[in-house]
Order: structure tokens, then sequence, then C-alpha cells
């Protein structure tokens, strides 16, 4: 159906210029052919004036000759019925006439048309004015009246009565007609003709544009069109869209496979600090003749398992937020020297728990930067909390803060853990995606993520170098602060 409807809107554009076309192709022939009827006419007939003047007087010292008059009319009308003959006087008044039904309505003439055609009688059209159809112009032959070398008037005669026009026009009307409906029955055939045509020809590089579209409406997302001439930057358009489109449907299966671990991985994570949780409140609530010392062990336990239940919940919470891009960052000049100091001093308990040595390293000078505080923070602490959760027992994690340039301040944190194989390397900052450098890593992978969103939103990014058995370090760099 869609095809028809192309093919009549073609055909019936071919239609409309084609007809448009023959109505002009009409209008043109018409008035060509009045127009080379009326030139014929007068070049053929420029002569009866003055052959008229020749054989009669029609003025005798200036008065109406009324027998050569008649004897005008009853010549002109014999010879050619269809002329009007009028007797002009020097001003172009009209003296007398011979017209049929005598139905003369002007009493002057215009000469000017006269003195044309007396200076060329084979040139141009010359039309003179109409005395029975005031405002209308015919064609007409004319003759000068001379007595002793002065003009005394003029024979004026219309080639092509009232009564003859009349009847040219019925015939005119009739060969309009006749010649429209050729034309039209022509360009409707033509119109077809070409329609067809166009249509074979516009749709022979559509057609596989075509194929490419209904194939990848029904599901085939590796169809593309290959069109080619008019239609090749619609296919290209089309590729494009089809592969923005398939990228899309690949993003939105890779976020739903990953929301699905997500959501395993975070209901690990919580179901085994609320099981311990819910097993030592009841076990509070059973054994009565706890001593004090385990009551207090077992209330720690709990505060642990809230505690990580609590971290959890807010890391969830805030990587919704700056995936979302609910948190903007509020940027102001601090000393990141200052700053990772005070987070040394966070972790120090959580490092001697595990015996592992923190080394620090800082410029002398002030290290000033341009950045919202908060997150930076944020930021330091989840790569020093991963260091120090895969960081080996009796280890070192270092931090070093150094110059990269006029323009910035790197940050580096490393540890001498397991390290990360190369295969993990390429996405352990993805959402949703757990990161694990041992067989009891504990997380929902979320801290990682949250570090590259904080340094997405500061126009920065995060890079990491590791190798198996020797360690991990990841580094970022913060804008300097220029006053």
């Amino acid at each position: 159906m869609r095809k028809n409807t192309f093919f009549f809107k073609v055909s019936l554009v071919f239609l409309i210029l084609i007809v448009g076309l023959g109505a002009l192709y009409i209008y043109l022939t018409v008035s060509s052919s009045a127009r080379y009827y009326e030139e014929a006419n007068q070049q053929l007939n420029s002569n009866i004036a003055e052959h008229t003047v020749q054989e009669v007087s029609p003025l005798v010292n200036g008065d109406v000759d009324t027998n050569a008059i008649q004897e005008i009319m009853h010549s002109m009308m014999v010879i050619n019925p269809s002329v009007e003959v009028y007797l002009l006087d020097t001003e172009g008044n009209i003296i007398t006439y011979v017209a049929p039904y005598k139905e003369v309505k002007l009493e002057r003439i215009s000469l000017a048309p006269i003195h044309a055609f007396l200076e060329d009688p084979k040139g141009q059209v010359v039309r003179g004015d109409d005395p029975r159809n005031p405002g209308q112009s015919k064609v007409f032959s004319a003759a000068r009246i001379e007595e002793n070398e002065r003009t005394t008037g003029y024979v004026y005669i219309i080639l092509a009565s009232q009564e003859q026009v009349s009847v040219l026009s019925r015939i005119r009307a009739s060969y309009v007609l006749q010649l429209a409906a050729r034309t039209f029955l022509i360009s409707l055939l033509v119109a077809l003709i070409l329609g067809i045509l166009a249509f074979r020809y516009l749709t022979r590089n559509l057609k596989n544009v075509m194929i490419a579209v209904r194939r990848f409406k029904e599901g085939d997302l590796n169809a593309r069109a290959a069109g080619k001439g008019d239609f090749e930057e619609l296919s290209h358009n089309f590729n494009q869209m089809a592969d923005q489109i398939k990228s899309n449907i690949d993003q939105i299966r890779s976020v739903e496979r990953l929301r699905t671990e997500l959501i395993g991985n975070v209901s690990h994570d919580l179901r085994t600090p609320l099981s311990i949780v819910h097993g030592y409140v009841e076990t509070l609530k059973m054994k009565k003749d706890l001593t004090l010392q385990e009551r207090e062990r077992y209330l720690d336990v709990v505060h642990k398992g809230v505690d990580s239940l609590s971290r959890l919940i807010d890391q969830l919470f805030e990587y919704s937020k700056l995936e979302a891009q609910e948190i903007k960052p509020h940027k102001e000049p601090f000393d990141l020297k200052d700053l990772v100091h005070d987070i040394i001093m966070k972790f120090d308990l959580a490092a001697k728990d595990k015996e592992i040595k923190m080394e620090i390293q800082t410029p002398a000078e002030p290290s000033i930067v341009f950045a919202d505080l908060a997150l930076v923070e944020r930021a330091v602490s989840n790569l020093l909390d991963n260091s120090l959760k895969f960081g080996k027992p009796g280890g070192h994690v270092k931090l070093q803060i150094a110059g990269r340039d006029m323009d910035n301040y790197e940050v580096k944190i490393s540890d001498d853990g397991p390290g990360i194989p190369d295969s993990e390397q390429s996405y352990i900052f993805e959402r949703y995606r757990r990161f694990d450098r041992t067989k009891s890593s504990k997380g929902a992978g979320l801290g990682l993520a949250i570090v590259k969103k904080i340094l997405e939103i500061h126009d920065q990014s995060i890079s990491v170098i590791s190798q198996v058995g020797i360690g991990t370090t990841f580094s970022f760099n913060l804008p300097a602060y220029r006053p």
C-alpha cells in the first residue's frame, strides 16, 4: 500500500507538471495562431484601401461622393462581406461608413496607428480602433485620400468585422476544447509512464534501505543498509542510527546484567552481617547466664555487623546519587597535604590491626588544590581502605603527593598486596563490578566505582598499575589552585 501511495504521488507530480506544460502549450498555440491569422490577414489585405482609393474618389472637393460611397459599399460587400469601411477626415473624425447593422459607437478614430501603418504597410502587425467596440483594437488597411497633392482624408477598412470575430471565437473555443482534451489524455498517459519509470529508478537503490530497515525492525540488530547514489546519505544515517541503537541496547543489557550481579552481591553482603546480628541477638535473649565479658563481646560483634550494614547502605546511596548526577562539586582551595595527613590518622588503627605500615610522602611546601574537599576526602579514603583491605599482613601502604607540573598535583596510593590480573584491570572501575583480588573479598564492589565518579565530576581520571604478587598503585591528578 505504501509503495502504491508513493507511486501515485510520483505520478501525480508528473501529471501536474505535464498538464501545466500542456495548458501553457495550448495558450501559446491559440495566441500564436490568432496572431498569425491577424498578421496574415493584414499582410494579404494591406493594399485593399489603396486600391479602393485608386478606383473611386470618395471625396470630391472635400465633400462626400454618395455615388462613390455606394459603389464602395457594393464592391466591398461583394468582394469581402467581412470588412467594414470608414471614411475619415484629416482629424480622424468619421465622415461616413459602410458597416453591418450600422452599429458604430465611435465618432473619432486615432490616427497614430494609421500613420504607423502607412509608413510600413508590410511591417509588424498594427491594430487600430474598432468603431463598433470602443476600447478594442483590430487589424486594418488604410490609405490617404489626396486632392491636388494634399491629404483630404483617409479610407480606414477594418479587415475582420465583429461578426467574423464572433464566428472565429466560437471556432477557436471548440478548437481549444479539443486540443485540451487531447493534451490531457496524452499528459495522463505520459505521466503514468514517467511515474512508473521514475518509481523504478528511485526505488532501485531505496529497496536495499527498505530491506535493511525491515530486518532491523524484525530484530536483526546487525542489519545495515547498502544504498547507493541518491540514497547513500540515507543509508549512512540509518547505519549510524542502527549502530547507536545497538550500542544503547548492549549497554542496557550490560547494565541489567550488572544490576543483577549487584543485587546478588548486595543480598549476600547484607545477609551475612544480618545473620550474624540476628544470631548474636537471639543468643543474648536466650542465655540469661552470660558473663559480662561474653555479653560485651556479643554486643561488639552486633555493633560491627550493624556498622558494616550502615557503610554498605551509605555506599549504595552515595553511588546512586553520583550516577544520577545529583551531587555537584563545591570547589574551593585547600591544602591537599593537610587532608591526607588527617585521612591517614583515621586509618591508623585499622592499619595496626593488620600490622600494615603506612608511609606518606608529601612536598615540603603547601600543596594547594582547587576541588571539593569532602569528595576528595571520600575518594582518598576509599582508595586507602581498599589498599588496607587487600594489603598483606606485615606489609606497607604508601601515599604520595607530587607536583606533576605547574597545573596539577598527582596523588599515588600503593600497596604490596596480591595485585590485580591483567584480565581484571580493564573493568575494576565499572559500576556494580565486585573487585575481587582474593577469594574472601568483601563488599559490593562500589568503592572504586565511587572514586571514578568523584574524579569524573572533577574532570579528572584515575589509572592503575598492578602486577600479580607485587602490588598495586592507583593514581590521579587534581588541579593546582592559581589565585
